[in-house]
């Protein structure tokens, strides 16, 4: 026995030191003594003898840095070259063009969150303040989604000329070109606030300030080309579009097919060096109105006229609507969802060398350029549309689940409901943080590749999820489309947000684990930099330095994992109050769970990890859900600690924990070797699964807070359009809200009184009137109940047509005539 608490005494040593990630040095010097100390004081020499040996004979080679090098990371350094797969021109590319910010962090496996919480509060300055309250609240008065989605197609002429008119378009470009210069917080506000009225609106708005050409001509244009086009494109004289996806390049953008080759033609009587285009675009939004076209193409100079090679490479041009040959003008129909979007084609059409963005020296460039600057906008724009559906769908269901009554009771006292209810506020408050959380990494300069992926993600997909439980709730009202359904239109587009800037399934199993694991691992990356160092000594110094970081990284990791687990998250100094403390613990245990996972997935698989996407999937998950927890943890200290958010941030937390388990459970479970997995899950879960996901008392809670005014719900609808005014429905029901809940006590003092038959009429009104004659209630009673009444009768009511209303004005013959005629 004395032995074995001699060895115990050894390991707990250095698993002290391995928990603490103190030096190499630290613990050659603290288990040895540990280990002299307890055999001495237990009287076991021979085991101590024998434990000192292997632990000098471990610590002496490794402390003795050019023998280490030579007989251990030179023969690793050779393997490692063998068994690493080789990253493509366009990998290496996507991986050089981000930054790492906090999710570097939750990587670590021990994040410092001082780093989270010292970053600045995101706000608004008093211009974009001003902004918000005046133009985008004068839009959001002007628009009608009926109007829009059914009757035009598009937005009214004049809706197109005030955001032209107040520089809508150019929220992104600087004040010396006429631009706004706002904040990438700012530009989501805007976003999110008129989706609360109008995707089409949103959508429109939101593409000239993601990735097309202002992004791109700011970043790599040449000052002629910003002189000409920043101008014109802040006051929506250019209308901009970008062309990247076609018939055979979706997701895999590196695929095009389209193509660009350098030659010479006579342009006006003069020999013209320029790029004859052939390309076949589809899915181009703002394409049919667009005045300039932003075109991705492989350029080939077969000549060689512009240098020594023949296959360029990606390259970008622009190209004004004037240009000869460009074919555009046609639209999509994107599910009922009239955004302009469209197809564009060219066969041989010739533009000069000025048309590639950023001049001639730029050929080749294009894949670059756009992964540079595709992580920016897709962190604003699609996170943000979704955030504006989302709390306009808190703002919406939470006020018609207290005004629609069933069987006597608001439809929000039914279990059911109430469960789908807690969905829609949980999840909202998870992808308000998470749109402000990438917002606020883009003002501070990052290039939030990894946080990009997981927001345009987890948004749309929390959105699909809202959408779903807001029609349920809603029934047969967001049923039949009209001018009274605020839902149904919602609903229908979320399959464009899964879809555009990378499909959901892709972004998942491919970008946000399989950049993020290089991108964010502190070793990783280094070790493989290692690889194309050219001077051997720097090559392996370097390789040495990051292989025993890393075996250290790994085996603290694999130590935090299990002596979390084993504790259940209840031990170690943390951030947080006294309430959220035990919240930063969780995250800190799943931290070194996903670093271990993630370390042990690379080790064992090596390469075959990247065809391995269900997997890399899973693991993508649980950063995901890392990040996401962080977010809302930051949101809820950059708003006070307020307690009346507890029940969200609680609801939402436990939903991201739960599904982090079940991730990293179901990556362990399907991993390929099966002894490894079984050692995985002993230092992962060595109690088994104990996380559990919100419990229904907790749902009810959320449910009651959005189904009431209150400070929490009022958060989850800022920046959402609650005027109510003739055309926002949802403001008017919002307005109403204090009305109904004031009502309800009124309410069930009238039904006892009806159910006890004391009124003799079948008429509301008249059993009103009767109520007041009988002193049942009064006649400030009366006047409330009738105006509710009244007010409730109309947000339930539904659209019908007559069948004429319905037909095509112009159906697809005529349409195909008219085409043959011309």
């Amino acid at each position: 026995m004395s032995a074995l608490l001699t060895v115990l005494a050894a390991l707990i040593a250095s698993g002290v030191c391995a928990y603490h990630r103190t030096s190499l040095r630290v613990w050659a010097v603290a288990t040895p003594i540990v280990t002299l100390v307890v055999g001495l004081l237990l009287q076991t020499p021979w085991t101590t003898v024998i434990l000192l040996i292997i632990e000098l004979a471990i610590a002496v080679p490794l402390l003795m840095v050019p023998f280490r090098r030579q007989q251990i990371s030179a023969p690793l350094l050779k393997l490692f070259a063998k068994v690493t797969p080789t990253l493509s021109d366009t990998e290496q590319t996507a991986l050089d063009a981000g930054t790492v910010g906090f999710e570097g962090e939750l990587f670590s496996g021990k994040p410092d969150w001082h780093v989270l919480l010292s970053q600045p509060k995101p706000s608004l300055n008093a211009e974009e303040q001003a902004f918000m309250d005046g133009p985008v609240e004068e839009l959001c008065a002007m628009l009608d989604d009926w109007q829009i989605t059914h009757e035009l197609a598009d937005l009214p002429p004049n809706v197109w000329e005030f955001i032209k008119k107040n520089k809508f378009f150019g929220m992104i470009i600087p004040k010396r070109y006429n631009g706004l210069e706002f904040s990438a917080l700012a530009h989501s506000a805007v976003l999110q606030k008129l989706a609360s009225m109008s995707p089409t609106a949103a959508s429109t708005v939101a593409v000239p300030n993601s990735l097309g050409p202002a992004e791109l001509l700011l970043h790599y244009g040449t000052e002629a080309q910003k002189d000409h086009y920043l101008p014109r494109l802040a006051v929506g004289e250019e209308i901009p579009c970008f062309a990247l996806t076609g018939p055979y390049a979706g997701s895999d953008a590196t695929s095009l097919t389209d193509f660009g080759i350098v030659c010479k033609q006579t342009v006006d009587g003069h020999e013209t060096l320029g790029i004859k285009l052939t390309f076949d675009k589809r899915y181009i939004t703002l394409a049919p109105v667009a005045t300039v076209v932003g075109l991705a193409f492989r350029l080939y100079d077969p000549d060689k006229l512009l240098g020594d090679k023949a296959d360029l490479g990606i390259t970008l041009a622009l190209l004004p609507r004037s240009t000869p040959g460009l074919q555009i003008g046609r639209r999509h129909f994107p599910l009922n969802v009239p955004f302009q979007n469209g197809p564009l084609h060219g066969k041989d059409v010739f533009v000069p060398m000025s048309t590639l963005i950023g001049g001639p020296h730029m050929a080749g460039q294009g894949w670059r350029m756009l992964v540079e600057v595709l992580s920016v906008g897709r962190a604003i724009s699609l996170p943000s549309n979704a955030t504006g559906g989302v709390r306009s769908a808190v703002a919406s269901t939470g006020a018609y689940a207290r005004m629609r009554k069933q069987f006597g009771l608001a439809i929000a006292r039914f279990e059911g409901v109430e469960e789908a209810l807690a969905r829609i506020g949980g999840l909202t408050y998870a992808t308000a943080a998470l749109s402000r959380a990438t917002a606020a990494a883009v003002d501070r300069g990052e290039k939030p590749a990894v946080t990009s992926a997981i927001a345009k993600y987890h948004t749309t997909e929390f959105g699909r999820t809202v959408a779903g439980d807001a029609m349920d709730v809603h029934g047969g009202k967001a049923v039949q489309l009209g001018p009274k359904n605020y839902a149904g239109r919602a609903w229908e587009g979320v399959p464009i947000a899964i879809t555009v800037e990378g499909a959901n399934i892709m972004t998942r199993s491919l970008m946000i684990f399989g950049q993020g694991a290089i991108r964010c691992h502190p070793y990783v990356l280094k070790e493989m930099q290692a690889l194309s160092i050219s001077d051997r000594e720097e090559q392996l110094q370097t390789f040495d330095r990051a292989l025993f970081g890393h075996i250290g990284f790994g085996l603290s990791n694999a130590v935090r994992a299990f002596t979390l687990g084993l504790t259940g998250s209840r031990i170690g100094a943390t951030a947080g109050d006294a309430y959220t403390r035990r919240y930063y613990r969780k995250l800190n245990r799943y931290s070194a769970a996903l670093a271990l996972c993630a370390d042990v997935f690379m080790g064992v698989l090596g390469g075959k990890l990247k065809f391995k996407e269900k997997l890399s999937a899973r693991l993508g998950d649980v950063l995901s859900y890392l990040y996401i927890a962080s977010a809302m943890l930051k949101r809820y200290e950059d708003t006070g600690r307020p307690e009346a958010d507890r029940p969200l941030l609680a609801w939402a937390f436990h939903e991201c924990v739960w599904r982090m388990q079940m991730a990293l459970d179901g990556a362990i479970r399907n991993f390929p070797v099966r002894p490894v997995g079984w050692l995985l899950r002993v230092l992962v879960f060595p109690f088994g699964r104990r996380e559990v996901p919100p419990s229904d008392r907790l749902g009810r809670r959320v449910a009651a807070l959005i189904t009431a005014p209150g400070e929490a719900r009022d958060r989850l609808l800022e920046w959402v359009y609650l005027t109510p005014t003739a055309n926002n429905t949802i403001g008017r029901m919002h307005a109403l809200l204090p009305e109904v809940i004031a009502a309800e006590p009124i309410e069930r003092k009238f039904a006892k009184a009806l159910k006890a038959g004391q009124f003799s009429s079948h008429d509301y009104v008249e059993q009103l009137a009767e109520a007041q004659q009988q002193g049942v209630i009064s006649a400030a009673d009366l006047v409330l109940l009738k105006r509710v009444h009244q007010a409730v009768f109309e947000f339930i009511s539904v659209d019908d047509f007559d069948s004429a209303e319905l037909r095509a004005a112009v159906t697809r013959a005529d349409s195909e005539k008219a085409s043959q005629a011309a």
